[in-house]
């Protein structure tokens, strides 16, 4: 009879889904970066500076 309320409860369940998708999607996506964070820090920031060492040799 109402097929208007259903309609709106439909779209209110379907926007709730997308959400929880989306929320889960973060939640992984920021463990993923801050694992990697450990590694990006260790090893190229190291030979970054290592090479601006010696950048800075040439304009002593």
């Amino acid at each position: 009879m109402d097929e208007k309320g259903q309609a709106s409860a439909e779209f209110i369940l379907l926007f709730g889904g997308i959400i929880v998708v989306v929320l889960l999607a973060i939640y992984m996506y920021n463990n993923y970066v801050s694992k990697l964070n450990g590694e990006i820090s260790s090893k190229e920031v190291n030979e970054f500076n290592d090479g601006l060492e010696n950048i800075k040799d040439y304009f002593k």
